[in-house]
């Protein structure tokens, strides 16, 4: 492809009032006051600074540039760009927007999460944002070590992160998210919560995790909610948390010497060999895995702990061990094995509630959305304006979820830059009409457009689901 005029005939004048660049903004912002978020806004912020006067329109401005695109207190102008002006009401200035954010103060970012999950309630109840979460539904608690850069950031301090499967310090804030999903749904927000960079990953998350199950069933989450955690969250208080509001935990368990006694306990004919549909990469194994075998037994943990002691079960699964000098002529005299145990009262079948759990990488998806998005970095040197911003980064993310729900099915499970960019990054011009009607001129898609959008639909309809019965 190349350009169609000599250099020499083009020229580019920036004049048009009737232009905007983000003509899909329109619906996802109706969907957004349909579900009532400037009234949620302005009846659970209330900011006692100057700076933290009429919230709800500044908060819309917010989530408005994130859906644009904004990842910066200062990029959240592409809101007062061509005619914006004349199509939305109440547009606030960077400079504003960022006076509002650094007037917050820990208490006020509470009442912006409340208004994150009040908002997540409403989108689920009028699009199909859960589809399947009355029967099983799976909240993911993760955390995220954000980067961030000098010593201008409230907060700031080295903690673990993973990098390519190898742990390093990195000097940023850290960041614990919650997600829900279902076997039919993407993964949606459920919460956040901004801690200093030195926090461990457990610190706090046992009231976090009772928060975010209150979240969960708000948005729909019936008969059987899972909690899905990794080894960092194995402790007594996060399953306490878990089994006090009604809801499953399937937590990875560490391989402390209580557990490594347990699974040399299970006899050598109850394991069952597994096959995975697409081969896994074993960072720890150094290699792709394919073949692995699952056994489960009776397991009581915490029994130091006094009247916390669970019993539930445990399930392992085990892959062999590679020799790298087996292409060499030394074969092994037996077969050596690395183990994952997984602690769980799940209802389902052993093979069932084993995939079940690897299923909690999806939070890595949302992760990588936010941080493609609004969350590229933290924008302020105050503590609780990241952490506003981040409150705000992920109430964006389940409105454009929602607003892909309604457009199609590609849509329901697209990447948030794919929202962005065929669903709100859309340039129209406007033309107004007697009586107040204003019309959308849009650009005119190839007629190859519509026939790809629709195989595509088809290829991406949700396929039914294994069977969610108990065992």
């Amino acid at each position: 492809m190349r350009f169609s005029h000599a250099a020499s005939k083009t020229e580019a004048i920036f004049d048009d009032e009737h232009m905007i660049a983000y003509g899909g903004l329109g619906p996802a912002l109706r969907l957004a006051a349909r579900c009532g978020l400037e009234q949620l806004a302005g009846a659970q912020v209330r900011i006692a600074a100057p700076d933290g006067a009429n919230a709800a329109a500044k908060v819309t401005s917010i989530v408005a540039g994130m859906m644009c695109g904004a990842d910066s207190i200062n990029d959240l102008d592409v809101l007062r760009h061509g005619g914006m002006g004349k199509v939305f009401d109440g547009i606030r200035a960077p400079s504003t927007l960022g006076s509002f954010l650094r007037s917050f103060t820990w208490g006020n970012v509470r009442q912006l999460e409340k208004v994150a999950r009040g908002l997540l309630a409403r989108l689920a109840a009028h699009t199909p944002l859960l589809p399947g979460a009355d029967v099983l539904a799976f909240l993911d608690i993760d955390s995220m070590q954000r980067r961030t850069y000098g010593y201008a950031k409230q907060g700031s301090g080295f903690g673990h992160a993973k990098i390519q499967g190898k742990s390093a310090l990195i000097r940023g804030l850290n960041v614990l998210l919650a997600t829900v999903s279902t076997p039919l749904a993407a993964p949606i927000v459920a919460g956040t919560r901004l801690r200093g960079g030195s926090a461990g990953s457990a610190r706090g998350a046992a009231s976090f995790v009772r928060e975010q199950i209150g979240a969960a069933r708000d948005a729909g989450a019936g008969a059987t909610l899972i909690v899905r955690m990794d080894s960092a969250f194995y402790g007594a208080q996060v399953i306490a948390a878990c089994r006090g509001y009604d809801a499953r935990f399937s937590v990875t368990a560490k391989l402390d010497p209580k557990v490594k006694e347990a699974i040399a306990a299970i006899a050598e004919d109850a394991w069952t060999p597994i096959k995975y549909p697409r081969a896994i990469f074993d960072p720890q194994a150094g290699g792709w895995v394919s073949d692995a075998e699952v056994a489960e037994t009776r397991y009581t943990a915490f029994t130091s702990k006094k009247g916390k002691a669970v019993t539930a079960r445990l399930i392992v699964r085990r892959v062999k061990r590679l020799n790298p000098q087996a292409g060499r002529g030394q074969d092994e005299l037996f077969a050596t094995w690395r183990y994952y145990p997984i602690f769980t009262d799940s209802p389902y079948a052993l093979l069932q509630a084993e995939e079940q759990h690897r299923d909690h990488a999806v939070q890595e998806q949302v992760n990588a959305d936010l941080i493609d998005g609004p969350l590229a970095h933290l924008p302020s040197g105050s503590f609780a304006a990241n952490a506003a911003w981040l409150t705000l980064a992920a109430l964006t993310h389940n409105l454009l979820r929602a607003t892909g729900c309604l457009a199609s099915a590609f849509h329901a499970k697209a990447r948030g830059a794919t929202l962005r960019r065929q669903l709100i990054a859309v340039p129209a011009r406007i033309a107004r009409h007697g009586r107040g009607r204003v019309i959308f001129h849009l650009p005119e898609p190839s007629l190859a457009e519509p026939l790809r959008r629709g195989r595509e639909d088809r290829r991406r309809l949700p396929r039914r689901p294994a069977s969610t019965s108990p065992r």
